[in-house]
């Protein structure tokens, strides 16, 4: 069973209202830098910037941040696992960060997220904004600002696709085969 939660449309007015809360809760932007996690984490936070420059009058500089060599289940991914790298060309000491992810579910991701970040240098603050919270979380790991919060059974799958990325956007929520 699969039901499509978001449209492509729903997803660039979340992306606009998430952009409007960080604007608001960041008077001095220009120390706003925003890290993606790799993948649709990526053009998330690209999307954000380009929206804050309209709203700011600043476009925050965008990197992105791969935790596979940081994941705790490392073992269990993959023989061997894909590695995108990560892309932080600016200095993040004192910086306000912003990291920006799809979907947090038990926040493991975000763990070794600020884990790999904090090898980057020491920022001021880091503040977690994804598209959809599914709940479930396994660490004491809450977002900043949330898109859309749904509830799901342990087992659902919310599959976020981006055009940068999967040629469409949408979130669909599905049940795993054989449950």
């Amino acid at each position: 069973m699969k039901r499509r939660l978001l449209s492509g449309e729903e997803i660039a007015a979340i992306i606009r209202q998430l952009s409007e809360q960080v604007a608001q809760k960041n008077p001095d932007i220009e120390r706003l830098v925003l890290v993606g996690i790799q993948r649709r984490g990526v053009p998330l936070a690209t999307r954000i910037a380009r929206e804050l420059s309209q709203l700011a009058r600043y476009e925050p500089p965008v990197g992105s941040i791969d935790i596979t060599l940081y994941r705790d289940d490392l073992q269990l991914v993959a023989e061997t696992p894909l590695v995108r790298g990560s892309n932080i060309s600016f200095d993040i000491n004192g910086r306000q960060i912003l990291l920006v992810d799809d979907v947090i579910f038990t926040g493991r991701t975000v763990r070794a997220a600020l884990t790999e970040l904090l090898d980057f240098g020491r920022p001021e603050a880091v503040r977690l904004l994804v598209l959809i919270d599914r709940g479930h979380r396994e660490l004491p790991i809450q977002p900043d600002f949330v898109g859309m919060t749904v509830e799901t059974e342990r087992d659902d799958l919310v599959d976020i696709f981006l055009s940068e990325v999967d040629g469409r956007d949408e979130v669909i929520v599905s049940r795993r085969s054989g449950k």
